[in-house]
């Protein structure tokens, strides 16, 4: 697995680096992390909300 790096530039530079990345991975790839967009967005839209005991 790679080693996460943060990325520091301005928001264009970022986008560019971003779109690169994707345009390199494969499909499969590609469909692993939609997937696992979808599997958060869901589990978010579905969690309840943790009341705090001090009200």
């Amino acid at each position: 697995m790679k080693k996460n790096v943060l990325s520091f530039g301005t928001p264009k530079e970022l986008e560019v680096r971003r779109i690169a990345e994707v345009k390199s991975l494969s499909y499969v790839e590609r469909l692993e992390r939609l997937m696992a967009i979808i599997e958060v967005s869901y589990t978010l839209k579905t969690a309840k909300v943790i009341q705090s005991k001090k009200r």
